[in-house]
């Protein structure tokens, strides 16, 4: 029986350290009084944003950390923690519970992984508040085009004067 639950467990690690490899972005924060409701709504609003979110024991994520070479992460697994992980976007995790720690003061952001590299919680909240991906386009093509703008009044007003 015993040798069926460490092999559970060992299961359990390499598993997590397989989704911690290939996750852009790991964030890993503590919930401590959070009502089930409000959970829910967290759980919910990163499952929008294509993230997911799961809280194992601390024993399960510091060896699975430690497994996919995040030795520095492993120390912040004390206490209730839950990990949300991003597959596809290496800022929604961040924002999501970023955005959702300021309206509850439960949810405090701790560390995480960022494209690879273990991420302080300064590095973390700088990420949560750059602008969406949309945003970055538009002031780009914004960008862009003021310059050829300036030319295009400036060649038409050339052109009334003669």
């Amino acid at each position: 029986m015993q040798k069926e639950s460490i092999k559970r467990k060992a299961e359990q690690v390499e598993a997590l350290a397989e989704k911690f490899g290939r996750a852009k972005t790991v964030v890993a924060f503590d919930y401590p009084g959070l009502t089930v409701e409000a959970f829910t709504k967290l759980r919910t609003a990163l499952r929008n944003a294509n993230c997911e979110m799961a809280i194992y024991k601390n024993n399960i994520s510091r060896r699975a950390s430690i497994a996919a070479g995040y030795d520095a992460l492993a120390d912040t697994f004390v206490g209730a923690k839950a990990i949300a992980m991003s597959f596809e976007d290496v800022v929604a995790p961040a924002k999501v519970v970023y955005d959702f720690a300021k309206d509850n003061n439960q949810v405090v952001i701790q560390a995480g992984v960022v494209e690879g590299k273990v991420a302080s919680l300064d590095t973390i909240n700088k990420l949560a508040t750059l602008p969406s991906y949309e945003t970055m386009l538009t002031m780009l093509a914004v960008g862009l085009m003021t310059p050829i703008r300036e030319l295009t009044v400036g060649l038409h007003m050339i052109s009334e004067e003669a």
